[in-house]
Formats: structure tokens, C-alpha cells, sequence
């Protein structure tokens, strides 16, 4: 790849970015200002992508169901968002009993998600947010079973590696980290997670998904804790669902 088209990459990847932040931030405070009697969950679908997430959720906890062996009590998601759509999905179709630690270095952005959660009788008290940036996150970590790493958190290969290198500092061991990448021409959009980058994790599984969910998922286990798989090439058996239909996609 020229120097030209690199930069061009990085100048998309960039603008998608920010676009996808002012796409969020907008609908999160229409859904918002919603008559106090009406819950904002309940209108998701007027988000023009709500439907990806819907897959991308079940394709994450499809694939996270291969590698642990128990349904984790409380996961933290980096760089969640004025609109948690993740979190939100993984909550309310696959985890009915996991608390969800959302951390964004927006303020701003945590008061919108808040606001879209609090009036939803079971994730108001399963929701949380912290207003931070990832790399002032050391306390606390550790008590996460599992931690996703948003696509825009760390816009160049630098800060993105720069991001992991923290993860893996404060991780508890065995924990599993998820995230999100791109591949081929997809990677005009969102950075990419090399297997490279995950120094001090083991890596487990890369799916390059081929219809309109445009992020790969990347899932790696921090080294130095017992497990229960071996890896991409390993096998074992899930213990939270089926997920034979899944064996396939490991690399």
C-alpha cells in the first residue's frame, strides 16, 4: 500500500469516525427526549443500524460462548458511546443477569446513554457509565470476565496497540478480550487488529463476517490464568450454548 493511499485510509477511517459519533449523539437525543411514559429501548429500530447490531450482538455472544466457561457476572465495554448498542443488545437478548460497565472519555456522551437506560426497569440497575480515558483505567479492571474494546477506540495502528498494551496490564488473567477490526477493503473504515498487536494474550478466534456487518470480531484470552481452550487451532466444549454451528469460523 503507497504512502498516498495510507493516508487516505487514515483520513476515511477518521471521517467515519466522526460521522458515526454525530449519526449516534443525534438519535441517542431524539430517543432521549422521548415523553417521560415511553422507553427509549423500545424505539431502537429507528436507529438506521440497529439491525447490524442486532446480528453483530448475536454473532459476539455466539462466539464468546466458545470460550468461557461461564456466563461472566459483569463485563466492561471501552469507548461505549453516546448510543451503547452493544451493550445494550447483549443485555437485553443474551446476558439477562450480567451488569455492564460502560466507559467513554465524552461526558457528554455517558449523560445521552444514561439517559436511554434509566428508564428501562432492568438495565437502569445493570447499566453503569464512567466518564474516563481508557489509559487513566488501572483499578478496577480486573474484576471483568471479559472486556470489549470498541473499533474508534485508538483511530491509528499506534494508539490502537497503545490501548491493548493497557488492557493487558490491568486484564485479570484469563479474561477474554474482544474486539472489533476490519478486513480487505472493509479496513477503509475501521482500524485493524493484527494478531501482532495482542502481545501478553492468546489469541482465540478472528471472524471476518461477509454480509452487511461491516466489523470483524477479534477474541484473545489474557496469558497467566488456567483455561479451557486451546486456542485457534484448539477445541472444547461451550458450556452456556449450543455453539457447534460456530466451529467452523476459527482459523
Amino acid at each position: 500500500m503507497s504512502e498516498e493511499v495510507k493516508d487516505m485510509r487514515s483520513n476515511l477511517i477518521k471521517l467515519c469516525g466522526e460521522a458515526e459519533g454525530y449519526l449516534e449523539q443525534h438519535f441517542s437525543t431524539i430517543l432521549g427526549s422521548l415523553q417521560e411514559d415511553q422507553n427509549p429501548l423500545d424505539h431502537l429500530n429507528i436507529f438506521p443500524y440497529y439491525s447490524n447490531y442486532l446480528k453483530l450482538g448475536k454473532l459476539e455472544f455466539d462466539l464468546l460462548s466458545q470460550h468461557s466457561s461461564h456466563v461472566p457476572s459483569k463485563i466492561a465495554f471501552i469507548g461505549s458511546g453516546p448510543m451503547p448498542l452493544t451493550s445494550i443488545v447483549l443485555a437485553k437478548f443474551h446476558l439477562p443477569n450480567t451488569t455492564f460497565h460502560n466507559f467513554d472519555i465524552d461526558s457528554h456522551a455517558n449523560a445521552l446513554a444514561t439517559s436511554l437506560v434509566s428508564r428501562d426497569p432492568d438495565l437502569s440497575k445493570r447499566m453503569f457509565f464512567h466518564t474516563t480515558d481508557v489509559l487513566n483505567a488501572t483499578e478496577g479492571l480486573d474484576q471483568y470476565g471479559v472486556v470489549f474494546l470498541a473499533a474508534l477506540v485508538g483511530m491509528d495502528k499506534e494508539a490502537k496497540v497503545k490501548a491493548i498494551e493497557h488492557l493487558e496490564k490491568h486484564m485479570a488473567p484469563g479474561a477474554v478480550l474482544m474486539l472489533r477490526s476490519a478486513h480487505a477493503l472493509r479496513a477503509f473504515l475501521y482500524p485493524i487488529v493484527d494478531s501482532s498487536d495482542l502481545k501478553g494474550f492468546q489469541l482465540l478466534t478472528i471472524f471476518n463476517p461477509t454480509d452487511d456487518v461491516v466489523n470483524s470480531v477479534v477474541i484473545a484470552r489474557k496469558l497467566g490464568g488456567s483455561t479451557t481452550t486451546n486456542g485457534v487451532n484448539g477445541t472444547r466444549d461451550c458450556m452456556f450454548m449450543p455453539c457447534n454451528a460456530l466451529r467452523s469460523i476459527r482459523l
